[in-house]
């Protein structure tokens, strides 16, 4: 397929970025917006795979020509889609992209064109700027969770690697350490995306209410029930159930959850009748389950049905390299909320919030940036407008000891077996209190365990 001349000076004159691709996606023409907004000249992008725009709206299959290749080939057409791709300069850019299938005279594939409307800079589009940041997490982090240090790298891994399947996923960690925010990033990645995502606070509830909440309950079944109502395990129908704090579930409601889990099926409080469910679990806590089940508090066998992979959220203390990243997010977020044009913290406050151990995680630094907020006046944060515990931080302050208690230290120079065995001995064999000491996730801990062949007593 060739461009007629005659139709060059057409497509070049057109305000909107024009590229025109054959039935493998290698590109055979841009106009001189398309030039522009990708930032290569259309030399540059002769003869390429489209793949080098990387676009958020493109569904590549790559196994051959036409249909066999993407998406919009099989759909045969696309119109003012939302996308994002990035230009010759590593940086994304906000487009609404229409696209055609071209076909020859028998009616076979022979390309595709496709034009694209850059809207970061239009004031029209703001609000689908805004949109599509929040759609594809543009200077967001991981749907949303802030830090780029290899611990969370690690746990933005692990997230992607599970969340594709139905395996129940308990989150562990800290107060504060953004576990609702994973498991939302867990729903999101996974093929229940588009279906409900239920979130249920065990420790909120009372035992007669939380067992309404997660089943139902039908009418007249205790004082004050008017009316039929569903649960939330019906309400997350196809999609996913999030319990938050599992460990404050009584144990009366650990049996019924157990049931309904093994059986797929629930029944409404005062019903007969059982209800088939399909719903993803993803449960989170910050207690020791294992500590629970030899206290007779917590149900083994319900444990071991939730537990089947282990993600932890590790605590701000294990990640300050991200504390800069974290606090830049929380300051932009405030800026527009407020009004108030503050910049950053000056180097002398950040060496303060970088100091402190942060005992209540990525919670405490979003409130303290609030109330460094309420105090600043002019565009930088300083030393005085922080919380007067950040400016008074003493390391060696006992109180803080308690909360550091799993962050043991483990010696350099000593090879992986051996900062393991550290590790564990430090933790009492506990694997996630050794994960903990070494910066890695529980999963990386156990690996290792039975990659050296160790055997835990």
């Amino acid at each position: 397929m060739e461009i007629g001349k005659q139709w060059r000076h057409i497509i070049d004159s057109v305000q909107d970025g024009i590229i025109i691709v054959d039935a493998k996606g290698v590109f055979l023409a841009a106009n001189e917006m398309a030039q522009l907004i990708t930032g290569y000249t259309e030399k540059e992008l002769k003869g390429q795979s489209c793949r080098i725009l990387n676009c958020t709206g493109c569904k590549i299959i790559g196994k051959g020509k036409g249909k066999k290749w993407c998406g919009l080939f099989l759909e045969g057409l696309i119109r003012e889609k939302k996308c994002v791709i990035t230009n010759s300069q590593n940086r994304t850019i906000p487009v609404i992209k229409s696209a055609t299938v071209l076909f020859n005279e028998k009616k076979e594939i022979v390309g595709a064109v496709e034009t694209l409307k850059d809207i970061s800079e239009n004031i029209n589009y703001k609000n689908e700027l805004a949109s599509i940041k929040r759609m594809y997490y543009i200077d967001e982090g991981f749907h949303g969770i802030i830090g780029k240090t290899p611990v969370m790298q690690n746990l933005y891994e692990y997230i992607e690697s599970v969340a594709s399947l139905d395996t129940p996923v308990m989150i562990l960690g800290e107060s504060g350490t953004g576990k609702e925010m994973v498991a939302k990033a867990l729903h999101e990645t996974g093929n229940r995306a588009s279906k409900p995502f239920i979130k249920v606070n065990c420790a909120a509830l009372s035992e007669n209410i939380l067992e309404s909440e997660l089943f139902g309950h039908v009418k007249g079944a205790y004082t004050g029930a008017e009316t039929n109502r569903i649960g939330r395990f019906e309400a997350a129908h196809t999609g996913t159930l999030f319990l938050d704090e599992i460990g404050d579930i009584p144990l009366s409601v650990q049996v019924k959850l157990l049931r309904v889990l093994e059986e797929k099926m629930i029944q409404r409080v005062g019903a007969n009748q059982s209800i088939p469910i399909d719903v993803r679990i993803i449960t989170a806590t910050n207690k020791n389950l294992e500590k629970m089940i030899e206290e007779g508090t917590f149900r083994e066998d319900l444990f071991f049905r939730v537990n089947v992979f282990p993600l932890t959220c590790p605590p701000l203390r294990q990640h300050k390299d991200d504390i800069t990243l974290i606090t830049q997010h929380f300051i932009s977020l405030h800026a527009e909320k407020t009004g108030k044009n503050i910049l950053g913290f000056t180097p002398e406050a950040m060496r303060l919030m970088v100091a402190y151990p942060w005992p209540g995680n990525i919670r405490e630094l979003r409130n303290s940036v609030e109330y460094a907020f309420v105090l600043a006046r002019g565009k930088s944060i300083r030393p005085e407008h922080l919380p007067e515990k950040i400016i008074s931080f003493n390391p060696l302050d006992t109180k803080f000891l308690k909360k550091v208690e799993y962050n043991g230290i483990v010696n350099v120079g000593l090879s992986e077996k051996e900062k393991l065995l550290n590790a564990l001995q430090q933790a009492d064999g506990n694997q996630t209190r050794a994960a903990d000491i070494l910066g890695v996730s529980r999963i990386t801990v156990w690996k290792r365990i039975k990659k050296h062949g160790i055997q835990l007593k």
